[in-house]
Parts: C-alpha cells; structure tokens; sequence
C-alpha cells in the first residue's frame, strides 16, 4: 500500500529503526517504550515506528496479517471490480433505453397495418 503522503524516512532508515526497536524490547517492558526511545532518535512519532514494526513483523510473517503486496493486490482488484460493476450498470440502462426506442408505439402500428 502507498501512502498519500511523501514518505520522508528512506527503507534504509525504516530497516534499521525497526531492527532497532526489536532488539530494545527486552530492555524496557512494554514494546512502546521501546519504540519511544527508538522514535526520538529515529526522528519520527512513535506512532509511525510502531507501524513499521507492526508491518515488518506481518512481512516476516511473525504477526498475523495480510502481507503488504497481497493487500495492493487485493486492493487493486476491488477497485477493477468497482469499475467493472458501474460499467456494466450503464450498459444495462443503455440497453434497456435503446430497447425501449427500438419497440413502436400502438399508434404507429395502426397506421402501418392500415
């Protein structure tokens, strides 16, 4: 997934704040101080270390999770789908309109028949 905003940290800086952030958790007690004493460092919120830790442990598939590539992908495929179904709602409304034009009135029938 790509965020909406310029991404600042490169992986490199990412990498190496979450490999940071891991090895500190034995030193504090909860996994968040670690990430807070890492963040200030880091230069980022704490917030967004926890995230990154959170999606590495998801990659490396020690947290339960949709892994990054399977969620652009699935994502991608909504948004086909969304686009597939609105473009066959306006085909049925078309056909339906060009059915209706192509069916004669009952008035113009009588004066073919007559």
């Amino acid at each position: 997934m790509t965020s909406k905003t310029t991404n600042k940290f490169s992986p490199e800086v990412r990498n190496r704040a979450v490999r940071m952030a891991l090895d500190h958790e034995g030193k504090h007690t909860l996994r968040w101080a670690a990430a807070s004493s890492i963040a200030a460092k880091v230069g980022c919120t704490v917030q967004t270390l926890h995230e990154w830790v959170k999606k590495a442990e998801r990659e490396s598939r020690v947290r339960v999770g949709v892994l990054t590539d399977v969620a652009t992908k699935l994502k991608a495929l909504e948004r086909e789908n969304r686009e597939l179904r609105q473009a066959n709602e306006i085909l049925r409304k078309v056909s339906a309109y060009f059915a209706q034009a192509e069916v004669p009135s009952e008035g113009y029938q009588l004066l073919a028949e007559g």
